[in-house]
């Protein structure tokens, strides 16, 4: 079973469809490839010096950089992208009042990595078992370059947001993500998925993020990833996601009951 495919004319609700039925789907050519160059040129200084994983999980011969918000004024596009928004929104707004930015990430796969383990992002917040059919998180990966079976194209299996928790992904159910430079895969935290194995001469490059619901934990930390002298200078909606907004009533204030939004106003 191949991941689905939609073009980059496709509404809300044809994403959410494919979500419920598969809970991934592939939407192409959704930015042009040049933001996604502008980007990578933004990041490319940080993504020189970012070390490789620290173990097998993380990859031996992957490197994995973070604070894309602060890092790139570019990358801001692909965060606050309309039909991506829209789909967070219908996906894990019945669980929250607001959902918010969970990590931001470049995954740069470089030649004979193996192929990551299989996993579901949600597992993030293990031990505890989010209800069946509660999304508690959405997932965009982006491609920097084109995505190939060849050079570790995110696997995923199709329709194993449906499975018990308890089931045992194989290697061998799962199907490559392929896509040109400037598609993107989206998926729910509930998905099984692992970065594909890198058997080509070239980097295979990335760019995930992911939302989550608004009273949870985000798993990169935007407070210290994105400090409050460069939230300042972010629109309004950015500001929000990474958490610069109440997630429910009195939900994420600071000092005397205050909103955070107010932080940012004070120099």
């Amino acid at each position: 079973m191949a991941v689905q495919e939609l073009s980059n004319t496709s509404t809300v609700e044809d994403v959410v469809e494919v979500l419920r039925q598969d809970g991934c789907v592939v939407v192409r050519n959704l930015v042009p490839e040049s933001l996604m160059e502008a980007i990578y040129h933004e990041l490319e200084p940080f993504i020189e010096v970012t070390a490789v994983g620290r173990d097998d999980f993380a990859g031996f011969r992957t490197q994995r950089t973070g604070s894309l918000v602060a890092r790139s004024q570019s990358f801001h596009q692909l965060a606050m992208q309309p039909l991506v928004l829209d789909t967070a929104a219908k996906v894990l707004g019945p669980s929250c009042q607001k959902f918010q930015l969970h990590l931001t990430q470049l995954i740069k796969i470089n030649p004979e990595e193996p192929a990551q383990a299989l996993h579901r992002d949600q597992l993030v917040y293990s031990p505890f078992r989010f209800p069946k059919g509660m999304e508690c998180e959405l997932h965009t990966m982006w491609a920097l370059t084109d995505f190939t079976d060849e050079n570790g194209a995110t696997r995923v299996i199709p329709g194993s947001h449906k499975w018990e928790d308890d089931l045992t992904p194989s290697p061998d159910e799962t199907v490559p993500a392929a896509m040109p430079k400037g598609s993107v895969l989206v998926f729910t935290g509930s998905v099984c998925h692992g970065g594909g194995a890198n058997r080509s001469s070239a980097p295979r490059m990335g760019i995930e993020v992911g939302y989550n619901l608004g009273w949870l934990r985000q798993e990169e930390n935007q407070y210290l990833a994105v400090p409050p002298d460069i939230a300042r200078q972010l629109p309004e909606q950015l500001q929000k996601l990474i958490g610069y907004s109440l997630g429910g009533y009195a939900l994420g204030y600071f000092g005397d009951v205050r909103h955070p939004k107010e932080l940012l106003k004070e120099q």
